[in-house]
């Protein structure tokens, strides 16, 4: 059989997890996570990992693998979760792929410029820069280095503006030379499962999750990573609100409307990203027979085609 990675995505709050878990213990197979904040080992309840129970019916990989003082990016996920794979389909013909995270999904999926890793000491002194004299300067910075990346990217991103600058320093070349944008063709099989729903729901259940974020404990979570919360890795929806609170800026009501409504902002931005690509089969998490009857389908057709 053919090997076959099922991709299964969708905007924050929908109920991924839940359904790969489903979806591993059917195959019998594992989970790699493509969430991009659920590899900390310092988070749990503010990036909704799967409590313990969840983890143990089913193998999960790079989950709670990192710390938050680490150097992570989409490259580095890609070579990690391709390695994870390799060995995987040593065994097995199938395994499942679950998070929200778009850039981790399309540089798995796709491929993903072969950029090098930024200087260490560069990017200290790059963010040093940041917060000393703001953002003005370091787009300034980008502006004379690669003109071409600066008309392109989003100018009240400092994250992007950041990384491509730690680029150029550390290349001597343009970042925008070294975006190529190429397909690569992955050696197994790839099946897209996007999970939605109505709109209105979903900003129930989004609401209501976080509700439950805080009756489980994200404002002691987040206070006890308070002292690092200059970090890229806690500058999320969750905590960086918190953390305005806990500054004074804000009320504490203000903070948990405010996680609300930006956890709202970045399904709506997931659902537009997703929804560009016409590979993903869309369904209702509730649709569980539906989706196992698409998968077994596409499998058996392999199979077919193979004999």
């Amino acid at each position: 059989m053919r090997k076959t990675l099922i991709v299964v995505l969708g905007p924050t709050g929908i109920g991924k997890s839940d359904l790969s878990i489903q979806i591993a213990q059917h195959f019998h197979t594992e989970i790699i996570s493509a969430d991009s904040r659920q590899i900390y080992k310092e988070l749990e309840i503010g990036t909704a990992v799967p409590p313990t129970e969840d983890l143990a019916k089913v193998k999960h990989h790079l989950i709670h693998h990192r710390s938050i003082h680490d150097y992570y990016s989409a490259a580095v996920f890609e070579k990690e979760a391709l390695q994870v794979i390799e060995d995987h389909f040593k065994a097995k013909d199938t395994l499942v792929m679950t998070g929200g995270s778009m850039m981790y999904i399309d540089a798995l999926c796709n491929g993903i410029d072969d950029i090098p890793d930024a200087d260490q000491k560069i990017r200290t002194q790059l963010f040093e820069e940041y917060k000393e004299k703001g953002l003005d300067h370091i787009r300034l910075q980008l502006k004379q280095l690669d003109p071409i990346y600066y008309d392109q990217v989003d100018l009240k991103n400092p994250k992007r503006i950041l990384h491509a600058l730690e680029i150029c320093l550390t290349s001597g070349k343009t970042y925008s030379s070294m975006r190529t944008a190429k397909t690569i063709q992955r050696p197994f099989r790839i099946i897209k499962i996007g999970l939605n729903k109505d709109r209105e729901e979903l900003y129930e259940r989004i609401n209501l999750r976080v509700d439950k974020m805080l009756e489980m404990g994200l404002e002691a979570e987040a206070r006890a990573v308070f002292d690092y919360h200059h970090l890229n890795s806690l500058n999320t929806v969750g905590y960086k609100e918190l953390f305005a609170y806990f500054k004074g800026e804000i009320t504490r009501e203000q903070a948990i409307e405010l996680i609300k409504r930006n956890s709202r902002r970045y399904a709506k931005k997931q659902l537009s990203w997703f929804r560009r690509d016409r590979e993903i089969n869309w369904f209702e998490p509730e649709q569980r027979n539906e989706i196992i009857n698409l998968i077994e389908e596409r499998l058996k057709q392999d199979e077919q085609q193979t004999t």
